[in-house]
C-alpha cells in the first residue's frame, strides 16, 4: 500500500481517493497533486518514490517537459502588456538573422501558436549541441521554414523553446528562464526553476519511461516526421540524458522545468484570478484573458488528432479535463498543469514515470474529481 501525504479540504475528499486510485489501480510510481480555488490552496498530495530509494517529499521536485511552453507564454505576455513584443509583428523584427531564408513573413504569434513552419532541426545534432540555446536559435536562423504543407500547423516540441527564447532574450535581455525566475517565481514565491540550480539536483525524481513510451529512431522515408522525431528526448535510452546533471541545469525553455505540483498550481491559481494572487500582480486581467483566447485551432496533419492554442498555451480538448475554458499546457508522458479560468482553480499534476497511454487516466481521473468538488 502506497503512502499518500497532504491533504485535501473538506469537500475535497473526492481528490484524495481519487489520488490513491492511481497508485492501486494504474501502478503509479511517484507523483503529486495540487489544486487552489479563488486563491485558497484546496488540494496538496504527494505519494510514492522519488527514486529507487527515496520516497516522495513534500518537496520533491519534478521535470515536467512541455509544461515549461505554458510559464514560456507568460514571459511573452509580459512583454507584450509592456508593449515591448507585438504578436503580429515578424520575428525578424526583433530578431533581424531570423529573417534569413525567406522567414521574413514568420509572426511572433505564428511561433507561439506552431505555426512558424520549422517543427525540427533538418541537421542532426547532438545532445551538447541541443542544450546549448543560443547555439540551435543561431541554427534556426539559418534554417529556411519547411515547404511539406503539413508542417503549416504542427506542434514545435523543442523548436518552440529555442524561438522564443532567443526572441525574449532579444527584446529584453534576459533569457526566458531569468525573466520568469524574475517576474514570476519570486514575486509568487514559486519552487519553479527554468534550469534547475545544482544544489537542488538532489531533491529532483530519478525518472523513468513505462514500457512504450518512447519510440525507435525515426523513419528515414519521411522527412518530414523524421525532422520531427529527431529528439533524443523521445528516444531509446532518453532517460539517461532527463536525469543527467547537464539536462537539469540546461534550462530548455520547451522542456527543461523543474517545480513542486503546489508551485505550478499557485501559478496557474494567479493566471485564473486574472494575474492576480495574494495582492501580487503580475500580469494585467487584459493581458490574461487576450492571452488565453484561442487562436489556431486544427487537427494535426501529422498525427491526425485534434489540437489548439492560444498565445502559447494549449486549449486541446478534454487534455485539461470537463472545463471548457481551460488553459495551460500538458507534459510528455502525463503531467498536466493549467487554469480553470471560471472556477478561479488552477491546478497541477506532476509525476516521475513517463507513459504513452492516451487518454491517460491518471490525470483524468484526477481532474473529473476536482470538478465535481467545486
Amino acid at each position: 500500500m502506497t503512502d499518500i501525504e497532504g491533504f485535501s479540504a473538506p469537500g475535497f475528499e473526492a481528490v484524495a481517493e481519487a489520488f490513491g486510485r492511481n497508485f492501486t489501480e494504474y501502478g503509479e510510481v511517484g507523483a503529486a497533486f495540487a489544486a487552489y480555488r479563488d486563491g485558497e490552496l484546496v488540494v496538496d498530495l504527494w505519494g510514492g518514490t522519488a527514486s529507487p530509494s527515496e520516497p516522495w517529499q513534500r518537496d520533491t521536485l519534478q521535470l515536467i517537459f512541455s509544461g515549461t511552453k505554458g510559464l514560456a507564454a507568460g514571459c511573452v505576455l509580459w512583454l507584450v502588456e509592456r508593449g515591448r513584443l507585438d504578436l503580429d509583428a515578424p520575428v525578424a523584427r526583433y530578431w533581424p538573422e531570423f529573417g534569413a531564408a525567406g522567414k521574413h513573413g514568420i509572426t511572433v504569434a505564428d511561433v507561439l501558436t506552431h505555426q512558424s513552419r520549422l517543427p525540427g532541426i533538418v541537421r542532426p545534432f547532438s545532445v551538447p549541441e541541443m542544450l546549448d540555446a543560443r547555439f540551435m536559435a543561431v541554427v534556426l536562423a539559418a534554417q529556411p521554414p519547411t515547404a511539406d504543407p503539413r508542417a503549416a500547423f504542427i506542434y514545435h516540441a523543442l523548436t518552440f523553446g529555442w524561438l522564443v527564447d532567443e526572441l525574449v532574450r532579444r527584446v529584453d535581455g534576459r533569457g526566458v528562464a531569468q525573466l520568469f525566475a524574475e517576474e514570476f517565481a519570486a514575486p509568487l514565491g514559486l519552487e519553479v526553476w527554468i534550469g534547475l540550480p545544482d544544489k537542488l539536483h538532489h531533491r529532483a525524481t530519478v525518472m523513468t519511461a513505462a514500457p512504450g513510451a518512447l519510440i525507435g529512431l525515426p523513419p528515414p522515408d519521411d522527412e518530414l516526421l523524421a525532422t520531427v522525431l529527431r529528439n533524443p528526448l523521445v528516444l531509446d535510452g532518453a532517460p539517461e540524458i532527463w536525469n543527467s546533471p547537464e539536462y537539469r541545469r540546461a534550462g530548455m525553455v520547451a522542456v527543461g522545468a523543474f517545480g513542486t505540483a503546489r508551485s505550478l498550481a499557485r501559478y496557474y491559481a494567479c493566471l485564473a484570478r486574472g494575474g492576480e494572487l495574494d495582492g501580487v500582480r503580475v500580469l494585467e486581467e487584459a493581458t490574461v484573458d487576450a492571452g488565453c483566447r484561442e487562436r489556431r485551432r486544427g487537427k494535426s496533419a501529422l498525427w491526425g488528432s485534434e489540437f489548439a492554442y492560444a498565445t502559447g498555451f494549449e486549449l486541446t480538448p478534454d487534455v485539461f479535463g470537463p472545463a471548457p475554458d481551460a488553459f495551460g499546457h500538458a507534459g510528455f508522458g502525463g503531467s498536466r498543469h493549467a487554469a480553470w479560468p471560471a472556477a478561479r482553480v488552477g491546478f497541477s499534476y506532476v509525476m516521475s514515470q513517463v507513459r504513452s497511454a492516451y487518454p491517460d487516466p491518471r490525470p483524468l481521473g484526477l481532474l473529473a474529481a476536482l470538478h465535481l468538488a467545486l
